[in-house]
């Protein structure tokens, strides 16, 4: 089986709690509302204030939630495009936001020029990558289509999940070598979710506190320039 048709039957075979993931669960409010300050915090450090003209892709977008949430930054949905291996999610997105230019692809070969795009994004991609030669094509791939001046923003986990070995966490110098000669805007962020999706019915407050514990946060949210 080869890496695209193991991660599109992991994904197929995946039960969606949407419960669990729901805006209305306190834990999941709590780390959405975090994440977007620390993505707008992130875009105002690299000169991104104004998005009305900037070109935005996802990767591996999903029902792109993360793509979607850049309109109400300022960027025009006709601007934006995502591209994800499964159909199905890209029939959703496509359904909640027709404006933005979807398309079910494999992100090892971007349908985009070279130097096209001002952002790129992977939210919780790579982890979901196992095999190295399919990281380093889709970062490659990232690499060519940002123009000179672009930023790639990635967010993802750096603790791995005993319990899924469908993933693995990424580390610092693993992302620094999936991006040669790149400049670098390393930030951890991300309450721990089991800890953040216990505590937060009964106080964002002791959550914000927690938060600020660097060994309880999971992710690194990171800006890429070319140098």
């Amino acid at each position: 089986m080869s890496e695209v048709e193991r991660i599109k039957s992991v994904y197929s075979q995946r039960q969606f709690d949407g419960r669990v993931y729901s805006l209305f669960n306190a834990g999941e409010l709590f780390m959405a509302q975090q994440l977007e300050k620390d993505i707008i915090r992130l875009l105002r450090r690299h000169h991104c204030r104004d998005l009305g003209n900037k070109r935005i892709l996802e990767v591996g977008c999903g029902t792109a939630w993360p793509l979607r949430r850049f309109i109400h930054y300022g960027a025009v949905p006709e601007n934006l495009c995502g591209i994800d291996l499964r159909q199905q999610a890209i029939d959703v997105a496509t359904k909640i936001h027709p404006n933005i230019d979807f398309k079910c692809g494999n992100a090892e070969s971007l349908p985009f020029e070279g130097e096209s795009l001002d952002i790129v994004l992977q939210f919780t991609v790579f982890t979901s990558i196992l095999e190295q030669g399919m990281k380093q094509n889709v970062s490659r791939e990232m690499l060519r289509v940002l123009k000179p001046a672009g930023l790639i923003i990635w967010y993802d986990y750096f603790v791995s999940k005993p319990t899924n070995r469908d993933v693995k966490g990424i580390g610092k110098k693993e992302i620094i070598g999936l991006f040669p000669d790149c400049i670098f805007d390393f930030v951890k962020v991300t309450l721990a979710p089991p800890i953040a999706r216990r505590v937060a019915p009964y106080s964002f407050l002791v959550c914000c506190l927690l938060e600020k514990i660097p060994l309880l946060r999971t992710h690194y949210l990171v800006g890429i320039e070319k140098k």
